[in-house]
């Protein structure tokens, strides 16, 4: 089961909410849909659940052109908006009831489907309660059990963790990586640790084009720039100004200056070639210097960082 999206836009007005975007994605991937509020991201979101209209491009599931076989299309997709759509006067087994009979599964099948989802989202012991009654941890999963109680092999979930505290905030993490194991899953979110939690496959979007597309690790490798260590060394009576010359002095350091100074400690910062490691070289310089070293570490350049840097002149729309 495949989402392929090609050349998708949409226009409000004269405004480009998503402009020209194109990707892919395949069953067992768990891809977060990532960034800054206002960027596209829910947008696009309904338009591959065929909520909303393109302008101009495709979009396929399955094979199938959501315009022209939405109702199909709607029947592979279990679809998760940010504005969970529950009816809080029902019962949790009735609203499954419910959301499974609109989604046509077969009567005989009902009973089956609901136990299935009510086991895989742990609402056993909610069953009978209104779903006004339940906190909002249990009501996200809710929502995610209608959005599986007819087995769709891809789901899209639009900020599912919004508003939970960080106990809830994990089983539902959980949740998700159990379902990406046999789904294909799509995580719609402008949250870092969410990303790093749960996805193999980031797409970062920004003021409606995607500026990056791969695994978080692959995506640090790429937009890792300068080699950055920092190092601690005891004060004790020690030249700074000769220290800095020693560490500019290493082959692939490009720049070395004290950062901090406190009453028993320095702290210098190295600035090295990407693509280097001089952390040995400067571990023999400091020896043979006589120098006590304290504590040395290299900066790595998180999920986090990527994304700022990539959505640093978006505007909150």
């Amino acid at each position: 089961m495949s989402i392929r999206v090609e050349n998708l836009t949409k226009y409000y007005g004269q405004q480009a909410a998503v402009k020209d975007i194109s990707f892919e994605i395949n069953t067992g991937q768990i891809v977060g849909f990532l960034g800054p509020n206002g960027a596209g991201k829910s947008t696009t979101m309904k338009m591959i659940t065929t909520y909303l209209a393109q302008s101009e491009g495709k979009v396929f599931v399955d094979g199938l052109d959501t315009e022209e076989k939405a109702i199909e299309v709607r029947k592979k997709i279990g679809y998760l908006p940010e504005q969970n759509p529950l009816y809080l006067d029902m019962n949790v087994i009735d609203y499954l009831r419910f959301a499974a009979e609109l989604e046509s599964v077969p009567k005989g099948e009902i009973n089956s489907a609901i136990e299935r989802v009510v086991d895989l989202c742990g609402l056993d012991e909610v069953r009978h309660k209104d779903i006004g009654e339940l906190s909002k941890g249990f009501r996200q999963r809710v929502g995610l059990a209608q959005a599986m109680v007819h087995n769709p092999e891809v789901l899209i979930l639009d900020e599912p963790t919004s508003g939970l505290d960080p106990n809830q905030i994990i089983e539902i993490r959980k949740l998700i990586k159990k379902l990406g194991k046999e789904k294909t899953l799509v995580l719609s979110t402008h949250i870092m640790q969410e990303v790093e939690a749960t996805c193999d496959r980031v797409l970062i979007i920004n003021k409606g084009e995607i500026v990056a597309d791969g695994s978080p690790d692959s995506l640090q490798d790429k937009f890792r720039g300068q080699v950055e260590i920092n190092l601690v060394l005891k004060k004790d009576s020690i030249d700074k100004d000769l220290i800095e010359r020693a560490l500019a002095s290493i082959s692939n350091v490009e720049r070395a200056k004290v950062q901090k100074v406190d009453d028993t400690t320095i702290t210098f910062h190295v600035s090295a070639k990407k693509g280097s490691d001089v952390r040995e070289e400067i571990f023999r310089k400091i020896v043979t210097m006589n120098l006590v070293l304290l504590e040395m570490n290299k900066e790595e350049k998180s999920l986090e960082d990527i994304f700022r840097q990539l959505t640093k002149h978006s505007e909150k729309k």
